[in-house]
């Protein structure tokens, strides 16, 4: 195949699934790897796509490339944060030790602990202050903070975090796509979140509705690699996901 018509079926393929990863565009037109993501980056210099990382999504499509300031973060869909940290919460149980993910809804769940005998990590200064009020024992990482998410990145903390085994870890993320995985727009806290999440055993996203189907630059976990809890949930694919969780108010929470 000429490099010009792979290049028109590369933007069919995007235009009709709006999101596509490099694997499924090698299987599709039966090219290499290195021809495919070579290919992606033309078409994104030459502004006919939007190259993320491991695909790419189409012009238009729901795409943030920065972070908002948490404090104008702190009451977007209030109602629905709460009702994803209070279902988050009833999780954890004694002796567990816990990773927990700068971000609002992650530090909502600290409102609603019943099980004070848990252990917590956090690269959340906000987050540790909290948890300390509560009366929980607390590590908090070093490294780098991050000033308009106050959240501790860089290499130091990931070397922090190489040495933990955590029983469960609660996340936060800008995007959620089922092609794309979990996206977050900085490359520093998407390499913090990642290494946490990747000594978790059982690990959470929470996410409201608002950030499905949207994308970041950055991929921090794969969509398939964590539970989901949310709430009011419009598109009805992602109901269909066994990882999925859609809490309400009949749901059993532990009340304080």
């Amino acid at each position: 195949m000429l490099v010009e018509q792979r290049f028109e079926e590369i933007l069919k393929i995007v235009e009709d699934r709006r999101s596509v990863t490099v694997q499924e565009l090698m299987e599709q037109l039966e090219a290499s790897e290195s021809t495919i993501r070579r290919d992606l980056t033309t078409l994104h210099s030459n502004g006919r796509l939007i190259k993320v990382h491991g695909g790419a999504i189409a012009l238009g499509s729901n795409y943030n490339t920065k972070d908002d300031l948490v404090e104008s973060r702190q009451t977007l869909n209030l109602d629905d944060k709460r009702k994803i940290a209070k279902y988050a919460a009833s999780l954890i149980r004694a002796n567990d030790f816990v990773y927990l993910d700068a971000g609002t809804t992650t530090e909502y769940l600290i409102d609603y602990l019943c099980e004070k005998n848990a252990v917590f990590v956090t690269n959340a200064i906000a987050h540790a202050r909290k948890l300390i009020k509560a009366g929980c024992t607390v590590y908090l990482i070093g490294g780098e903070l991050k000033a308009s998410t106050e959240a501790i990145v860089g290499n130091e903390a990931i070397l922090n975090l190489n040495k933990y085994n955590f029983t469960k870890g609660f996340f936060g993320t800008n995007g959620v796509s089922m092609k794309i995985g979990f996206t977050t727009p900085d490359l520093n806290e998407a390499m913090v979140k990642k290494a946490a999440f990747n000594r978790c055993s059982d690990s959470y996203i929470l996410s409201d509705s608002s950030k499905f189907n949207q994308i970041c630059p950055i991929t921090f976990a794969e969509f398939s690699e964590s539970k989901i809890i949310t709430t009011n949930l419009e598109d009805n694919s992602y109901k269909q996901c066994t990882n999925v969780l859609e809490v309400n108010e009949d749901d059993l929470y532990c009340n304080i």
